[in-house]
């Protein structure tokens, strides 16, 4: 397979739409979908389902979809890495290392202090990301390595430790029914129906159909729940990042939220070997 054949079944699976695909990519839908065509025939595999209406993924096309996303993200890491290094002072380049913003502060903070300190510590550049950005910046190579939270953050291919385990809270907005309740159960939340939950972006940049705000960033995310909009569950350390009109209440039977320090499985690099080690010492 080639990487622009990739291309094209990511957009077309994305999309579910060979036309929208077909202009997503700059390119005309026939040869669009002579190329899936190939491809499927070339692999055995019935990839998309299509009908006169609808287009929707096999089976097969779902194990396809995420291979091919985990390809592409490598080939253009290699690229962007490879670019760093080169323009890098005697071939030492710095670390880029990727948080959401607003959240972890104070563990980033740490660990930043306690590398600065170590022999041999390159530069650090810190990247800010929105929702959910930060693991998508690691997987193609914009960042080196990067701060996750679990359940939230998808680490499958990455390799990880933990840093900090802590419970979760609810955040709603002050005046709710439930904001003055000393705790709450999962259960509860199905008793939200006034306070849809946030959408998030895709890894395309669009959201997913739904009754809850499409939120870009932390935030608007917090104004959208003290404006009575939206809730959200988050690890009880975001209880110092609150402002006005949000309210922080104990999730009592929720699993506990980890933050991670992740990078690539495949990586060899002795300078990041040397930062993953300061922050497992923390």
């Amino acid at each position: 397979m080639e990487t622009r054949e990739l291309r094209y079944f990511v957009a077309v699976a994305e999309e579910l739409h060979f036309g929208r695909a077909a202009e997503r990519l700059g390119m005309a839908q026939p040869p669009l979908s002579r190329a899936i065509s190939q491809l499927e025939r070339r692999l055995g595999a019935t990839l998309l389902q299509r009908t006169s209406r609808t287009v929707s993924l096999t089976a097969a096309g779902e194990v396809l979809l995420a291979e091919a996303r985990a390809v592409l993200d490598a080939v253009a890491a290699a690229e962007r890495r490879t670019r760093r290094a080169a323009a890098a002072p005697e071939g030492r380049a710095g670390l880029v290392l990727a948080s959401k913003a607003g959240a972890a502060n104070e563990v980033v903070a740490k660990l930043l202090d306690r590398y600065a300190a170590e022999p041999g510590a390159v530069p650090v550049e810190v990247l800010l990301c929105g929702p959910g950005e930060q693991e998508r910046t690691l997987r193609d190579g914009r960042a080196d390595v990067a701060v996750l939270h679990l359940p939230y953050d998808d680490t499958t291919g990455l390799d990880t430790e933990v840093l900090l385990s802590e419970e979760q809270v609810v955040l709603l907005p002050a005046g709710h029914p439930l904001s003055t309740r000393v705790d709450l159960r999962l259960a509860d939340l199905e008793d939200l129906a006034d306070l849809p939950a946030p959408r998030w972006p895709r890894r395309d940049g669009t959201y997913p159909d739904g009754p809850g705000p499409a939120v870009r960033d932390h935030t608007q995310l917090l104004q959208l729940i003290a404006l009575g909009r939206t809730y959200l569950t988050v690890p009880d350390s975001a209880r110092a990042q609150l402002g006005g009109g949000v309210v922080a209440v104990p999730l009592v039977d929720a699993p506990r939220a980890a933050t991670l320090i992740a990078w690539p499985r495949q990586s060899r690099s002795t300078v990041l070997a040397a930062f993953v080690r300061v922050a497992t010492s923390l």
